[in-house]
């Protein structure tokens, strides 16, 4: 239907003309969001990306090879190195077992037995007065130089700041207060004066008090470190025992499928790579299990009796010392136990000698062979006799006959005093076999590991390389 042109009549029976719409304004186009850009896809990770590619390549026999070539050679390799590892530190501790430990631990007891030797020369010398000996001068000085001079190799070997070098240092204090009233006692007694009695005394108090339990804390610290030596040299490497066994069962399982897919009973890289494992192996099995046999001989023959001796002979030391100055104090100290006094330095003796006899039992027993037994029989036998003689001393002493008294113990060879040379010459004997087969079983030990770090890496590198070859030789026919 048309409409009439604007001004124009309507035509005849047309209703009234509508009247015309106003024309709507144009409407701004109203801001909004920007059409929404696709986003970009997430930058995989190298690790995402290595993964993936591995995954694919484990679809194809080529790729799984490959796997499986560098899981072999990384295991061979890891057993190699954790090897070398192990076995340096148990050979480097088995090297300071021998060589730095029981060295100083040794020291330490020479530094407490010297103390010990230098106190008992010096109270035989007070009581022979003006007749004192040149030999018994010259022990008396020498003890005082050898544990001076032990003192010096302790202090170079002990850690800054530890309990060992204050123990060291106050040692080195008290040495030169100790000397000066030895001295000062000397001289008083060759005047004749009491008081140099007074002086012996207080510098035996000095060094019973003093001196011997601070030498004996430094031979408890070295007997510590020596144990923890042992410690380290001696447990199984079960980290590389593990890794060898898990090497070779992964070789073997990469040989078993070869196979199976190839008919082919031996691959030839594979077979070196597996010889290699097997021999640093039982190297490393063989080895090892020698070298804790020799450590543990050294300790159980070795160490134990020499701990055993070293007491012995200190505990006759003291002995000697005790009984001098029962002679010298002529019951001037006492001491109570159980309710009864006793003369303080025959006490002594009795406790010492209790000692020695349970020492020199010990090291009977633990004596392997009779070269080391012999020597500890004969100073059984003159403690014994030293015994003998000392209760005939005691019995002149209590009965007023104090030269009778002291002929029995610094007199000729029928004293007191040659049963105690007796003893310590023969443990002296005892001390340097047990020290011969302690350096023969932990030198043997220690040897033992000798090469094997650096063998066991060598041949971890030539079994990696067989492994790798192998896989290779497979590789190479996919091509």
């Amino acid at each position: 239907m048309t409409h009439p042109p604007k001004g124009s009549a309507a035509p005849p029976g047309a209703g009234p003309a509508l009247p015309a719409l106003p024309a709507l304004p144009a409407v701004p186009p109203q801001p909004g969001p920007p059409a929404a850009r696709p986003a970009p896809p997430a930058r995989r990770t190298a690790f995402a990306e290595g993964a993936e590619r591995v995954r694919a390549a484990a679809t194809t026999e080529p790729g799984r090879l490959r796997i499986i070539g560098a899981v072999l050679a990384l295991l061979v390799v890891a057993f190699g190195s954790v090897t070398a590892w192990q076995t340096s530190e148990r050979a480097a501790a088995a090297d300071d077992v021998l060589h730095r430990s029981q060295p100083l631990s040794s020291g330490a007891a020479g530094i407490y037995r010297s103390l010990a030797d230098a106190n008992t020369a010096a109270s035989s010398g007070f009581l022979a007065g003006g007749q004192e000996t040149s030999a018994s001068r010259d022990r008396y000085e020498e003890d005082i130089r050898t544990a001076a001079s032990g003192l010096v190799t302790a202090a170079a070997n002990a850690e800054p700041g530890s309990s060992s070098e204050a123990t060291i240092a106050r040692l080195n204090r008290l040495l030169p207060e100790y000397k000066g009233l030895i001295e000062r006692a000397r001289t008083y007694n060759r005047q004749g004066y009491p008081v140099g009695g007074a002086y012996l005394r207080y510098a035996n108090a000095k060094m019973q008090d003093d001196m011997l339990p601070a030498a004996e804390d430094l031979y408890t610290k070295e007997n510590q470190r020596l144990d923890a030596d042992y410690g380290h040299a001696t447990p199984y490497p079960w980290a590389a025992i593990a890794l060898g066994v898990l090497a070779l069962a992964a070789l073997g399982w990469a040989q078993h499928r070869t196979y199976r897919r190839t008919n082919r009973v031996l691959n030839h890289g594979l077979v070196a790579a597996t010889a290699a494992t097997t021999a640093a192996l039982l190297w490393l099995a063989v080895g090892h299990t020698l070298a804790r046999s020799g450590l543990d001989g050294s300790y159980d023959h070795g160490i134990r009796s020499l701990k055993v001796l070293h007491d012995a002979r200190i505990a006759s030391l003291k002995a000697r010392g005790n009984e001098n100055l029962s002679l010298v104090s002529r019951g001037a100290e006492t001491v109570t136990v159980g309710g009864q006094q006793y003369d303080t330095y025959y006490h002594g003796f009795d406790e010492n000698m209790t000692e020695l006899g349970k020492g020199l039992t010990q090291a009977a027993r633990l004596a392997d062979d009779r070269a080391g037994s012999g020597p500890v029989k004969a100073a059984e036998g003159n403690m014994a006799v030293w015994k003998q003689r000392h209760a005939a001393a005691r019995d002149e002493d209590e009965h007023g006959n104090y030269q009778q008294a002291l002929d029995k113990v610094i007199g000729g060879k029928e004293a007191t005093g040659a049963c105690f040379d007796s003893v310590d010459r023969n443990l002296v004997h005892a001390i340097d076999h047990e020290q011969t087969e302690f350096r023969q079983t932990a030198g043997d030990g220690r040897d033992a590991l000798t090469g094997l770090p650096v063998g066991a890496a060598v041949l971890a590198a030539l079994g990696a390389a067989g492994a790798l070859a192998g896989i290779g030789r497979r590789l190479s026919e996919y091509r």
